[in-house]
């Protein structure tokens, strides 16, 4: 078993606490590393590690921040197999989606190491004769970056990334079921060159930890992708004291399947939406609106290849659904699974824990499929697991509306082969993201990545405004007139 220490001024050292916790193994309850109990301490430690950091950090030209991130990103493309058994040791999804995060992270830290050849601001006109006027974007400061467990590597790097090429120091804090993902990622962050107390990574508690990152004065911005009952704690600890959050949440999202869509296709989408990573993703396909139509045929076929589905070892690559990440992610699918059986939903298929023996040491539940009603709490609720309630709907205005009635607005998904319907459906999803004959999932790291409703506060990670959440505006005005000149005032004496 290794054992970690707490990353911070560019070392491993020791807390101040003794106490530790382990990571395991979700498919075989294997013990993969120990971590230590961060405390308050710690993470003064680190603030003033990263406090004396930033100065040099800030005046690093930002091509040369790029190509400590872009040398990253090629250890990182070297070690793509190892990181990728990595993530699906500790998370639980199938090796192929393991290497899948690991890419993403890469594909993502290439794309933002060439920021460091931007870091665009603009320039405008004047109102004035011999005046220049412009903006530039500088760091923050101290930001603090807290990461959950799905995507293990990838939305940390999402997160590492655009903060680093920004110029600004980080606390890095992942979450306790994945915290061997995000050292491995450290590691490399050190390999790659990154100077000492630029990044610093602590472990522990959220209560101790986490609270100290997000309320201490001088980390002057936060970064959050989790839950929403943990993001609005977050959100509203960091606003007293007038701190910049941007939070990325939960999904309930939804695929609908109209009457002329290519139906093979559809169900294709829909499985790798709902059934990928568990259904342990935020954009996952929770919810399937199927036209009158096409019902019968769609459920037919979908529950037969669902139960064709092989559920075991994520390590195999035979393998299609790997065990949920932790045994209160267990839980909580069997209770909602219970509660949509009690109130009057049809099981079709799926929805048992498994057991035996390659089961009986991990967090193995059969993918399930609900013929509900909406307005259950199965088709209202993140379940985050693999869970899919599925709709009848008479045409595309009640899917439509059935489609936005919910508290969160991330991703949505629609089959048609109808092009008017289809730019119908881009204007009215209220979503931050729209597929048009795609699943729900499969964002690309070059397009911005967020929702709206409770699935966020507005912001968008990722793509063109990665850097927005980390970066400071300056307007700039030059006035090389050789005299005062007064904007938005009219010359009515000499004298003034």
């Amino acid at each position: 078993m290794q054992k970690y220490g707490l990353y911070i001024d560019g070392k491993w050292v020791k807390s101040v606490n003794d106490k530790t916790f382990e990571t395991t193994n979700p498919a075989t309850g294997e013990v993969l590393a120990s971590f230590p109990q961060g405390t308050k301490d710690d993470v003064l430690k680190a603030i003033a590690a990263a406090e004396k950091a930033f100065p040099g950090w800030k005046k690093y030209p930002a091509p040369k921040r790029g190509e400590i991130i872009l040398n990253t990103a090629t250890i990182m493309r070297e070690k793509k197999d190892e990181l990728g058994e990595t993530v699906t040791k500790e998370m639980g999804k199938i090796i192929a989606e393991g290497k899948g995060d690991v890419q993403e992270s890469i594909d993502f830290l290439e794309y933002i190491a060439g920021e460091g050849r931007r870091l665009l601001g603009e320039t405008t006109p004047s109102e004035l004769q011999n005046k220049f006027c412009m903006t530039v974007r500088q760091p923050i400061g101290i930001v603090g970056c807290i990461t959950p467990w799905n995507f293990p590597t990838a939305i940390p790097c999402w997160k590492l990334g655009a903060a680093l090429i920004s110029g600004n120091t980080v606390l890095f804090k992942p979450a306790s079921l994945t915290p061997l993902c995000a050292a491995k990622l450290v590691e490399i962050f050190h390999e790659a060159g990154l100077p000492a107390g630029v990044l610093n990574f602590i472990t522990g508690p959220a209560n101790t930890v986490g609270y100290e990152i997000v309320e201490n004065p001088k980390v002057k911005a936060i970064s959050f992708t989790g839950g929403v009952s943990a993001g609005i704690d977050v959100y509203t600890r960091a606003a007293k004291l007038l701190k910049p959050v941007e939070v990325e949440l939960g999904g309930k999202n939804p695929q609908i399947i109209m009457d002329d869509a290519n139906i093979d296709l559809a169900i294709e989408g829909v499985l790798f939406g709902a059934f990928g990573s568990q259904g342990q993703r935020c954009t996952a396909t929770s919810r399937l609106l199927i036209h009158e139509k096409v019902y019968k045929e769609v459920m037919e076929k979908l529950v037969m290849r669902t139960n064709t589905l092989k559920i075991g070892n994520p390590l195999d690559p035979k393998v299609n659904v790997g065990p949920v990440a932790s045994e209160e992610q267990l839980k909580t699918v069997l209770k909602y699974i219970d509660i949509g059986i009690k109130e009057g939903a049809k099981l079709r298929c799926g929805g048992k824990k498994l057991t035996g023996r390659i089961y009986e040491k991990g967090f193995f539940v059969q993918p399930a499929i609900f013929e509900a009603k909406h307005g259950m709490r199965i088709t209202k609720e993140e379940i985050f697991g693999p869970v899919l309630s599925v709709m009848k709907v008479k045409n595309y205005e009640e899917a439509i509306k059935i489609a936005n009635d919910v508290e969160y607005g991330l991703s949505s998904s629609i089959y048609t082969k109808n092009i008017n319907l289809a730019f119908r459906a881009i204007e009215d999803f209220e979503t931050g993201i729209t597929y048009i004959n795609a699943p729900t999932i499969g964002a690309e790291v070059h397009l911005p990545f967020g929702g709206i409703k409770n699935t966020g506060n507005g912001g968008r990670e990722a793509g063109t405004t990665a850097i927005d959440e980390f970066t400071e505006i300056k307007t700039v005005f030059i006035d090389y007139s050789n005299k005062l000149q007064k904007a938005q005032i009219e010359e009515l004496s000499e004298n003034m």
